[in-house]
């Protein structure tokens, strides 16, 4: 499980490597042809966001850092950067991405989506499969709760309610 609060960054250690697809290529290379695409899913709503995480891959953890932008509508998933919103329970799942080339993690060159399948290229990313998924708890920062309360003031008289009379 990742905990993360809204509105900031967050840095997930999460293992990949004991259910890597493609091991063809070898532990030197991995950090230049292995990406991973994690996609989140709001448990409330059922809403998906995707991002490609800045990330260093260890022997046996992946170490991801995306970067929190404030713009809702302008952020660029392929560049580290998301925006959670609601908080509460989001579900994630990490697929792993190879390039034969070089990687360029960008619009046509990285697949958006795990079902997204690029032209053939050595240069284009191609969705090797799931890789592990779990859960996110967001919660909210300190003072930004979304639930409000009323406070109303105190009847003059009772709250008896006669019936049957």
């Amino acid at each position: 499980m990742i905990q993360a609060i809204t509105a900031t960054n967050l840095t997930a250690y999460i293992s990949t490597e004991d259910n890597r697809i493609e091991t063809a290529i070898s532990s030197i290379l991995k950090n230049t042809q292995i990406r991973h695409l994690v996609k989140f899913i709001n448990d409330m709503d059922g809403s998906i966001d995707y991002c490609y995480p800045s990330e260093t891959i260890n022997n046996r953890y992946t170490e991801m850092n995306f970067t929190y932008n404030a713009n809702s509508e302008g952020f660029d998933f392929y560049d580290a950067e998301i925006n959670l919103l609601p908080a509460g329970h989001w579900k994630y799942e990490v697929y792993e991405v190879t390039w034969i080339g070089s990687v360029v993690v960008a619009s046509g060159t990285a697949p958006a989506t795990e079902i997204d399948i690029l032209p053939v290229d050595d240069d284009n990313g191609v969705v090797q499969g799931l890789v592990t998924k779990g859960i996110l708890n967001l919660t909210e920062k300190t003072g930004t709760e979304q639930v409000q309360y009323n406070q109303h003031e105190s009847t003059e008289g009772t709250n008896y309610v006669y019936y049957g009379q």
